[in-house]
């Protein structure tokens, strides 16, 4: 591990950990809406002042800072293991593949129903895991592992970060209720087939 890695045993986390488990990526950069790459899924950990888009991090003194980039799958922040590895411990954080790259969830995710049969869980919010992991997610290691918290804090705590899924509008929980209705056939009248 590199300069400034931090173990979980000391439970003393970069100072720019718990911000970014706070933001909200993916939002249009008010700095450059012109722009097609205006979307902010970078932050720059030297900062740590909010999620930038690239013109942001390139233009605006972050040239020689520590910077992330943020990704999604399904709706949910996650974060290559090959760049935040450098900068955190996240050795028992369950590591998934996605488009062949390596990576952990930013944040808890929403399990539906427990599925039966599941010998190891998250130890904060319960989602199943492989064995060899103890955390489904940085925000639920960072609540896990913190020394000054009880269970019933840590669950409250990890509630606290920013959701990866935005929450359901009025209008999108009509779509999403919204069911297809009855099929109706072409009027077949005018139609004469020869021979």
């Amino acid at each position: 591990m590199g300069a400034g890695v931090q173990n979980e045993e000391d439970n003393n986390y970069p100072p720019w950990l718990i911000p970014l488990l706070n933001e909200s990526f993916f939002v249009q950069c008010k700095s450059h809406s012109d722009s097609h790459k205006s979307e902010c899924n970078m932050y720059c950990l030297d900062c740590a002042n909010g999620p930038l888009c690239s013109l942001c991090l390139h233009h605006h003194h972050h040239n020689n800072h520590r910077h992330i980039q943020i990704r999604r799958s399904s709706y949910h922040d996650v974060i290559r293991v090959s760049e935040i590895q450098k900068h955190l411990d996240i050795s028992s954080v369950q590591t998934y593949v996605i488009n062949s790259a390596k990576v952990v969830f930013l944040n808890k995710r929403p399990q539906h129903r427990p599925v039966k049969g599941v010998t190891n869980a998250c130890e904060v919010c319960d989602r199943n895991l492989l064995d060899s992991f103890r955390f489904c997610s940085l925000g639920c290691k960072i609540a896990g592992t913190s020394k000054d918290l009880i269970l019933s804090e840590k669950k409250r705590f990890v509630n606290s970060f920013t959701p990866s899924t935005p929450p359901l509008t009025a209008a999108g929980l009509r779509a999403a209720k919204r069911r297809k209705g009855i099929p109706h056939r072409a009027p077949m009248g005018g139609v004469m087939i020869e021979h």
